[in-house]
């Protein structure tokens, strides 16, 4: 279940009263800025590379680096030419073992380029969660029907 899902369950279970649409929109606002918010936190030393941070490179935390996808990649089929020692299997690189680090980077650029866009959006959300909330709060005419 992915983080959204569970924080729509949580805020669906924590109010006892059927949510109107007006507050299930709110609520999903509300939920998202949380999420750009704990991004912004858990990822502050890469947002200084979102501009790099385009799909085509990810950021390596340990080295705080930006590193091109094609130039990884190159590296990764050196180290199996190579034979060289691959300290999280304890033996050299093997084909598999490339494979699977070219995996995960290529999921990392994906997530880091997600991650920037994410925290890019908070002013946007939290305008919209501003908008949304002075909505709900505004008298509405009796009888009229709410959004």
């Amino acid at each position: 279940m992915t983080r959204t899902a569970l924080w729509s369950a949580f805020i669906a279970v924590a109010f006892s009263t059927p949510l109107c649409a007006q507050d299930t929109a709110i609520n999903d606002l509300k939920v998202k800025i949380f999420e750009a918010k704990t991004v912004q936190q858990r990822f502050t030393a890469g947002l200084r590379h979102c501009s790099e941070l385009n799909g085509t490179n990810f950021y390596l935390q340990p080295r705080d680096r930006v590193l091109n996808l094609e130039d990884y990649h190159r590296s990764l089929d050196n180290l199996v030419a190579l034979g060289a020692f691959n300290p999280e299997t304890r033996r050299p690189w093997s084909k598999q073992d490339a494979d699977t680090r070219w995996t995960q980077v290529m999921s990392q650029a994906k997530a880091d380029q997600a991650n920037c866009a994410l925290v890019a959006s908070l002013p946007f959300l939290q305008k919209k969660l501003d908008e949304a909330q002075q909505q709900a709060s505004a008298p509405q005419p009796h009888g009229a029907p709410s959004k």
